[in-house]
């Protein structure tokens, strides 16, 4: 037995990052953007000139996180901060990011992708996240 599932297109990632690029450089951050796919597998990346080395990573992670959780990565940290088993435990799970700046990708009600951003203070991370789904994706 099979069943269907929904996937972000490779032209729908390639609009989110312009749009997020776009308004990265409205903001004067330099950012990573990352798209993934609804399993967490990249699908698109962006590295801006002058985005520092370590966004790279946090990018990725910040967009597994998303995807994985199906939740804005700060709300993940508010579910786990008032669990201490969940707060010692699961920010050790591998390429987890409870930093603002990480978003699912919701189409047509339908998770289909995260996007994480790194480049700036998690909240201008949030914001380039943001207005990039706004104006990419029917959210």
């Amino acid at each position: 037995m099979t069943f269907e599932k929904a996937s972000i297109s490779a032209d729908t990632a390639k609009k989110i990052i312009e749009a997020a690029e776009a308004k990265a450089k409205e903001m004067g951050v330099p950012s990573s953007i990352a798209i993934v796919d609804e399993s967490g597998v990249l699908k698109a990346f962006s590295r801006m000139d002058g985005a520092a080395l370590l966004s790279i990573e946090i990018a990725k992670e910040k967009a597994y996180t998303g995807a994985g959780f199906g939740m804005p990565t700060h709300e993940v940290f508010n579910f786990i901060s008032t669990d201490q088993q969940l707060l010692t435990g699961l920010p050790l799970v591998n390429k987890l990011s409870v930093v603002g700046g990480g978003f699912p990708i919701m189409i047509d009600g339908k998770l289909v992708g995260g996007i994480g951003i790194s480049g700036g203070h998690y909240t201008q991370d949030m914001a380039i996240a943001e207005a990039a789904l706004s104006a990419a994706v029917a959210v």
